[in-house]
Formats: C-alpha cells, structure tokens, sequence
C-alpha cells in the first residue's frame, strides 16, 4: 500500500468518525458500517463491533496483494483501536462468499436499536448480524404489534428479536442450521423474549411451508431473506433466489393471512424481480427506504413489501 493511498485511507476514516460515526453512537447504534468503498482506489468496507472492526476486502482474487491489505488492516486499527478481522472475497458456486477469519475469542454482544445480538467476527463468514437490514428490522419491529411473525431463513433469528421486541403476538422462526436456531435462541435471552410463544423450528423452508400450508397455518407477517444459493444436503434440492423465488413466493402466499404482508429481500446484486404475483399479492419495491445511511456504495441489498389479497 502506497504512502499516498494510506494517508487518503486513513483521513478517510478519521472523517466518516466524525460524521457517519457520531450519527451512528446519536443513534446508540454499536454496529455500522465506518467505510463503504468511498475511495475507488481502495475497494473495501469497513464494519465497526464496538471497538473492533471487521474488513471486507472486495478486490478479485487475481488483485490479492498481501502487503496491501495489512496495510488497510493496520491503518484501520490506528483509527479504530481495538481488534481488526478480514473478510477476502472468493468466487463459490452460486456467487461470491468470503474466508473467515480463523482466530477465536471473538464472540461479543452488540447493542442495536436498543436491542442486543450476539456477534462472532472472525469463525463464520458471517459475522451474525447483517447491518444493512436494520431500516428493514425497525420496519418489521413497528408492524408488529398483536400480530403472528413468521421468519424464513431467519440465519441468527434478528428479524424475530425485533419482531418479539414489537409485541408480536407470536414468533415462528425456521432455519436448517441448528447452530442459527441455537443462536436465534441466544438473541432472543439476551433481550429477555425468550418463551413459550416464541416457536424455533430446526427445518428446510421448504418442507416447512408444505407442512403448514397442509395443516391450514397463518401467519400475519412474513419476513423472507433468503441466501443467494444453497446446496445443503438436507434440501430436497440446491436453492438459487433468481430461479426459486416465485414458486417460493407462492407457497409463502399459502400461509400468509387475508391482507397479511410479507417482506422479501435479497442480496443477490443480478437478481431480476419479474414474476407474475398479482393474483396473489400487491407488490411494491421498496428498496430505497430499507437503505442505511451508513452505506453509500449503492444498493446492498433489494427490497419488496407484498400485500396478501
């Protein structure tokens, strides 16, 4: 890394502290996004956990540079001062996917909204709480109230904590991973919502809908976020979000309500939303409101709220 790029870097950050930072802890937010791609140079974000930070390197694996990116990660830690994890792209069938950082002792609990989650930065290649979701999160938290919340593909179970936060009058929160059922679990006791009416289904989304629809379940509230891709061994087929999304849409329409809503997003940045839904929802692309204000590099993630006729 050249003397030139790390003192652009590093003022860089010193200005995002002082605007994108202060914004974040008005808002008591210990989880935000401190770089985003801002300089075009340096292609890598910067994610703040408290007083650790977690890099994303966005470079192609033919652009590695070793001293570069140590460079990123010593010039972040200089500004940041507490630990600095990476995350290094690589090509994955179905998409990009990133190496975890190996080092463990990395699990902390993060405050978000006024709630808490916990974190790991550095065994999976995700850190278990995705911040860019967390206008959507709110969203979910204030439709919320007396209502039945379902959430697909829940990952760490966020979207429920924010749902149960809102007064929900049931959660159901279904994922194929024990270890995410098991963390969901965690974030609900970590806010004190864990119980009875909270339901946490170890099952494939798919299976899962069969069986409801099948014994005539409804739920009010739909939050589905499904991966890019996924060739579990327990599916009974690989998933891909641009192939499978209306014939998943459409069995989430069996168990959605009379006027319910259901929230889809995706993070699949080629995704072309073009199915022929409006015999069964309203669909409106609400993407631009589900944007953070502390990720300026375009669009992260795509948005729709769908209204069950």
């Amino acid at each position: 890394m050249s003397d030139q790029h790390r003192e652009m870097f590093v003022n860089r950050l010193r200005k995002n502290a002082r605007t994108v930072g202060r914004r974040a802890r008005r808002a008591e937010l210990e989880c935000y996004r401190l770089y985003d791609r801002d300089i075009p140079e340096i292609p890598v974000a910067v994610d703040v956990y408290k007083t650790s930070a977690l890099v994303h390197d966005f470079r192609r694996e033919d652009e590695y540079d070793e001293a570069w990116i140590q460079g990123i990660v010593e010039a972040t830690a200089s500004q940041v001062g507490g630990e600095v994890y990476l995350r290094r792209r690589r090509r994955a069938k179905g998409g990009e996917q990133y190496e975890p950082d190996d080092r463990t002792g990395d699990e902390m609990v993060v405050s978000e909204n006024g709630l808490r989650f916990v974190v790991r930065l550095g065994r999976y290649v995700d850190t278990g709480l995705f911040p860019d979701h967390r206008p959507l999160r709110q969203r979910v938290r204030e439709e919320s109230d007396g209502r039945r919340v379902l959430n697909l593909f829940a990952y760490t179970g966020a979207f429920t904590v924010y749902a149960a936060a809102g007064g929900a009058a049931m959660t159901t929160t279904v994922d194929l991973s024990r270890t995410y059922v098991e963390w969901a679990a965690r974030n609900l006791a970590e806010n004190g919502l864990l119980g009875a009416n909270h339901e946490l289904v170890r099952e494939s989304v798919d299976v899962f809908l069969s069986n409801a629809a099948a014994s005539g379940r409804l739920w009010d509230l739909i939050v589905v976020d499904p991966p890019t891709f996924s060739n579990s061994a327990k599916m009974q087929r690989h998933f891909d979000v641009q192939r499978d999304y209306e014939v998943l849409l459409r069995d989430v329409a069996k168990v959605c309500a009379p006027r319910g809503v259901v929230y889809f997003s995706t993070n699949y940045r080629r995704f072309v939303f073009n199915a022929e839904l409006g015999d069964v929802f309203d669909v409106e692309n609400i993407t631009e409101s589900t944007i953070p204000f502390d990720y300026r590099h375009g669009r992260v993630h795509r948005a729709w709220r769908l209204v069950r006729h």
